[in-house]
């Protein structure tokens, strides 16, 4: 029987956390659960998981520190459960660590569609930049597909996952204009994540490769990579 991926859900609210968990075993996913932080960083201790979708508010150590925490060990997508509205708090998450976010009130079709596109991205399953050669984009900048490094001045640039294949597929093609939904369909493999997601990460971006590169954005369209 193939192994079944791991998916935990953290939440301090039962209810919420139960909806969450049902539509997750529904559709075949090994769930574990966890009513706080702590109890979700000693799962990462004794088990093996995949995915977490990780409520923001809750008693204690709250999300921010929870991805913080998590990313000091793995590089596995995180998504934030936030309430409608919590637009400063999306930001932070994406900001510090997390993958994207899903608003409450949330639909059984959305939850499941993010996690397995988050899953199917983690994978290497879809890969939307073919190139394995080293791209020397000009600036100083240098970009090695292979070893997953980014040289800026000769010096390695510490980027996530999704900074790394943003990077990547502007660099494949220098100048050239990338809409958002490509750049999702490269770093997230799916559309299904809000345009805000990519407009973070960017901005992230920017502030790393400094006066490298300038990753310009085209209103209504999308970005491109100037060396």
């Amino acid at each position: 029987m193939e192994d079944r991926q791991t998916v935990l859900v953290v939440d301090d609210e039962v209810a919420l956390r139960r909806i969450l968990v049902s539509y997750l075993k529904k559709e075949g996913f090994n769930v574990l659960e966890a009513g706080d932080a702590q109890a979700a960083l000693s799962i990462f201790e004794r088990q093996q998981v995949d995915i977490a979708l990780l409520d923001v508010m809750m008693p204690g150590m709250d999300g921010f520190e929870l991805v913080k925490n998590i990313r000091r060990k793995s590089d596995i997508p995180l998504i934030m459960v936030t309430a409608k509205g919590e637009e400063s708090s999306r930001v932070a998450g994406l900001e510090i660590g997390a993958d994207d976010y899903i608003t409450k009130p949330f639909s059984a079709p959305e939850v499941i569609a993010r996690v397995r596109a988050h899953l199917r991205r983690a994978s290497g399953a879809l890969s939307e930049t073919s190139t394995d050669t080293i791209i020397n984009v000009g600036g100083g900048l240098i970009i090695d597909p292979n070893s997953r490094r980014c040289i800026v001045e000769g010096k390695d640039v510490d980027l996530s996952r999704r900074e790394f294949d943003l990077i990547l597929k502007l660099a494949s093609s220098p100048g050239k204009v990338f809409t958002r939904e490509a750049l999702l369909l490269a770093a997230w493999g799916t559309t299904y994540i809000t345009e805000k997601t990519i407009d973070v990460h960017v901005a992230s971006l920017r502030k790393k490769l400094g006066d490298s590169a300038t990753i310009t954005s085209l209103r209504g369209v999308g970005y491109r990579l100037d060396a």
